[in-house]
């Protein structure tokens, strides 16, 4: 299929931007103008937002009514960018689709912070709703996009047995960008920015090559719970999410993989923009809630 008219849109309003690669790029005024952006937005109500301090992270906590279900959500911005402020409209309208608790962390970002800064702070996370009563005892979900789920992916793995389930949203996976999709679907997403947020995510060369950075590497994947990857069309992640995708079939885990025709990354979050934002949202809300009930059905929690 080809580009969407509304990813084409977004392709063509992006070209003229200068590109992180850029040496004049300025990191703290796009972080800026991110989150002047994002506050202009409008933000749906929810029954309780708290800003929480998770096991020393900063993170945000949204409790819609009747909440019986957590999510751990990691934002994307290619480990850089974004941070709970961009996010917050997005994750505001997912808690009340999904219908659970949402913990958004704020984790450390680089170049400031480099790995393994941000899976140290998920990891944080995790261990702070280990010890919340009202949140241990339901069932959690590790919930990412882009670099977001990479790190989720990262947290799940590194805390086997804790999750009920694992969504991905075009997960941000293979540091040497390998997969076919870098020469014939990166629709706004110049491989060569990709390269440039691993060269400021890793500390040393050799962190490329370390699981906790390159997920595909570890050789701990089949101890994944349930999993959904979605992937966008036209988006130089799409191959190594769907492969991801493949390994986890092939390890004995229960997967789901969908692609989204015509899109491109970075489209879950924009609802205002992508008709197919707000069915991705429901799609993964229903499959977590699937999960759910079957923990509940079990008599165990994750």
């Amino acid at each position: 299929m080809a580009l969407h008219p509304q990813a084409r849109a977004a392709v063509e309003n992006a070209a003229g931007e200068l590109p992180v690669t850029d040496p004049a790029y300025d990191i703290a005024a796009e972080r800026e103008r991110d989150r002047a952006a994002a506050l202009a937005q409008e933000r749906p109500a929810v029954a309780d937002v708290r800003d929480v301090d998770a096991g020393g992270v900063p993170a945000r906590l949204y409790l819609p009514e009747g909440y019986d279900a957590v999510v751990l959500h990691a934002h994307g911005g290619g480990f850089v960018f974004n941070d709970v402020e961009v996010h917050d409209a997005a994750v505001r309208r997912f808690a009340n689709i999904s219908g659970a608790a949402v913990l958004s962390v704020d984790y450390r970002r680089p170049p400031e912070h480099r790995f393994p800064a941000a899976p140290d702070d998920l990891s944080a996370a995790v261990r702070w709703l280990d010890g919340e009563p009202g949140l241990a005892a339901l069932p959690t979900f590790a919930h990412g996009d882009s670099a977001g789920g990479n790190l989720a992916l990262v947290t799940a793995l590194r805390h086997p047995g804790r999750f009920a389930g694992l969504a991905l949203v075009y997960p941000f996976l293979d540091p040497t960008a390998s997969y076919d999709s870098y020469r014939t679907a990166a629709d706004g997403f110049d491989p060569a920015e990709a390269a440039w947020y691993w060269q400021q995510y890793a500390a040393t060369p050799a962190d490329l090559e370390h699981p906790d950075l390159a997920p595909l590497r570890s050789d701990a994947l089949g101890t994944l719970p349930p999993t959904l990857v979605a992937t966008a069309e036209h988006d130089p992640l799409r191959d190594e999410g769907e492969h991801l995708a493949l390994l986890l079939a092939e390890a004995g885990v229960e997967v789901v993989g969908t692609r989204y025709l015509g899109q491109v990354h970075g489209f879950w979050r924009h609802t205002g923009v992508f008709d197919a934002a707000e069915p991705l949202m429901w799609q993964v809300a229903g499959w977590m809630r699937m999960h759910a009930d079957r923990v509940r059905g079990a008599g165990s929690r994750p």
